[in-house]
């Protein structure tokens, strides 16, 4: 598979790939600190519901 610009820019405009980057780094912060791990764990969970908001449905 050839990861060019456009591809790039695609993957970056879905909710999927910001809800997934989102996911991956509350968990991070899980292993980083836990005994932050219901702060962190909550803000990842805000900054998915906002990724949700924000973002359009694509009806493709």
């Amino acid at each position: 598979m050839k990861l060019d610009r456009t591809w790039i820019l695609n993957r970056l405009r879905e909710r999927s790939t910001w809800l997934g980057v989102t996911a991956c780094l509350a968990s991070l912060g899980i292993a980083v600190a836990p005994e932050l791990r219901d702060a962190i764990a909550g803000f990842g969970v805000a900054a998915a519901g906002l990724v949700a908001v924000l973002t359009a449905d694509h009806a493709d």
